[in-house]
């Protein structure tokens, strides 16, 4: 069964985390398209002209005929022909982008969603891994919609209680990216999981680490 224990979310976040400067949201949306791109999986294969079946018979004599030469009817330019250029299954997409860069990302998506008042302090417990709990904890909150719980750590029994209810996602505190906390309309942060999280991402000596 799960239980709950809920404080206000403004007396139990850190500043330094949870209520930076957000002058602009460039660098969050680069974090954001670089989870986005390293989340791409790359299945996409096309077949140039020598590896397209058939086409080994010279559609018709080079000479004579009033019409362009060709030597495959397996061409690039003919219908059923190969693909010029296409992709071969080894691009590489990912984007990278700098561990201060990325954490300063987090702290300014944990601030927006604080701001919007997404954000909620609770202990979300299951003992049994049924999913009844999970749901009667979000009734209990009132949670709707996309929701993300945050633990400071993610056991089996936590995994199966929420693994079947739509649009609910459980991850670990150290885990966290700007892809989730953006697109979650409601947001469960434990009390360990805050700890965790404010000794993550607090800029050292003032300056971002």
């Amino acid at each position: 069964m799960a239980e709950s224990t809920t404080k206000p979310a403004a007396t139990t976040l850190p500043k330094q985390v949870f209520g930076v400067e957000v002058n602009n949201h460039e660098l969050v949306k680069r974090a954001y398209d670089a989870y986005l791109a390293n989340s791409r999986e790359n299945y996409a294969v096309t077949k140039t002209r020598g590896l397209v079946r058939g086409g080994g018979k010279k559609p018709w004599r080079q000479k004579g005929t009033g019409r362009a030469r060709f030597g495959s009817s397996r061409n690039p330019i003919w219908r059923g022909g190969g693909i010029v250029f296409g992709p071969q299954g080894n691009e590489n997409y990912s984007k990278t982008i700098p561990t201060n860069q990325k954490r300063q990302a987090l702290r300014q998506a944990l601030t927006i969603a604080n701001k919007a008042k997404k954000i909620t302090v609770a202990d979300f417990v299951s003992k049994d891994g049924k999913t009844k709990g999970a749901v009667a904890f979000l009734a209990k909150n009132k949670l709707e919609r996309r929701v993300l719980i945050v633990v400071d750590n993610k056991t089996p029994e936590l995994e199966r209680s929420v693994r079947n209810i739509q649009n609910v996602k459980l991850v670990q505190s150290l885990y966290l990216n700007v892809f989730d906390i953006m697109n979650a309309d409601a947001i469960v942060l434990s009390k360990k999981s805050v700890d965790a999280v404010a000794n993550w991402l607090a800029p050292a000596g003032g300056k971002d680490a």
